[in-house]
């Protein structure tokens, strides 16, 4: 088992080196190599009860965000001290001496914070769903309501107050900010304004992004050497908080039934998530996605519906984007996009007659 979890900190570094965090890399190296037996925090990491990968608890990132909190809410100046900004001047074995102490200094605060999973809001991925929001209205001519399932904040359900960059093109707010520009490659985006008239978001967790504690723990997950998504986090929490809508806390699955039970006229239904579907058990995915297609069934061209996701597929690089409309039932993937909306890679829906 322990040789598993260690294993299990060394993919996790592997994975955060390709997503831009070499800091965060490092700790979970280092923590890998040197987590030893005999602290509460050690003993709990690798005993392990579960699945600890990214695919299941993620306990490297579990312990990574606990550490940042410390950091965060200036609990532990011997780790701020090798933390971010001051990082690169700090050695390995300095690094480790100062999480090392902290785990016995916080040990209290380390183990609770274990016992929750790791909660992001990445804003950059609204530039994945926002080309997929564009292209149904552009295939039914209607404006928008959006669900979104996995929520979090609700930070994503605001493309539209952010101001985002796609190619040649520029969406939203142009004073926001949120200034979001990915890398753009493929076809362009379509040339309409987006128009969304109502949005819900659900998740097990919600975090409330006006609440100070709520908004603490989800910054503590984000990277500390990637100090533009937390700028940019911090930005996006101010514009949700400062909006009527909360996400709900619900199943997705009993959320997803209330909110298809009857078809709207009027508007385009979308229900979308980004990185969240996957975390359902299999069973409930599939419940789920029987849910969204029988509603689906439902849908005509005055209330159409569809089904926007941004998930991992089993293909690389990065995510697939999935787009089915209702009620045609027509599917496409109509791009792939990083994990983090670093970049798009954008094919769209295909051109009748192309």
């Amino acid at each position: 088992m322990k040789k598993q979890i260690r294993d299990i900190f060394a993919d996790q570094g592997e994975a955060c080196e390709k997503l831009g965090s070499p800091f965060t890399a490092r700790v979970c190296r280092l923590a890998g190599v040197r987590l030893t037996g005999g602290g509460a925090v050690a003993d709990m990491i690798l005993g392990w009860p579960g699945d600890a990968s990214a695919r299941g608890d993620s306990v490297p990132l579990r312990l990574c965000g606990a550490l940042h909190a410390l950091v965060l809410a200036g609990k532990n100046a011997a780790l701020a001290s090798v933390y971010p900004p001051h990082h690169e001047a700090a050695s390995d074995e300095d690094l480790w001496a100062a999480i090392a102490a902290a785990l016995v200094e916080d040990e209290g605060f380390i183990l609770h914070r274990l016992k929750g999973p790791p909660q992001t809001n990445e804003v950059r991925r609204v530039s994945a769903t926002l080309p997929m929001f564009l292209e149904v209205m552009e295939q039914t001519g209607l404006p928008l309501m959006i669900s979104e399932v996995g929520a979090s904040a609700g930070l994503n359900l605001y493309p539209d107050h952010f101001h985002i960059t796609l190619g040649a093109k520029s969406y939203g707010d142009s004073s926001s900010a949120v200034q979001i520009e990915p890398k753009w490659i493929g076809n362009p985006p379509l040339n309409i304004s987006l128009d969304i008239r109502e949005r819900a978001g659900c998740d097990l967790l919600p975090v409330d992004p006006g609440h100070a504690a709520d908004r603490e723990r989800m910054l503590s997950f984000i990277w500390p050497d990637q100090a533009d998504r937390l700028q940019r986090t911090r930005a996006a929490f101010d514009i949700a908080a400062g909006q009527g809508e909360r996400v709900e806390k619900a199943d997705a699955l009993d959320w997803l039934k209330t909110r298809t039970a009857r078809p709207r006229e009027g508007v385009a239904h979308v229900i979308y998530s980004t990185i969240a579907w996957q975390y359902l058990p299999e069973e409930a995915r599939a419940r789920g996605e029987k849910i969204i297609r029988a509603a689906g069934a439902r849908a005509t061209e005055a209330a159409p519906l569809a089904w926007a996701r941004m998930e991992i597929d089993g293909n690389s690089p990065g995510t697939g984007l999935t787009l089915i409309l209702w009620p045609s039932g027509e599917e496409h993937l109509v791009g792939r996009a990083d994990f983090h909306g670093r970049w798009i890679d954008w094919q769209g829906w295909p051109k009748k007659g192309g």
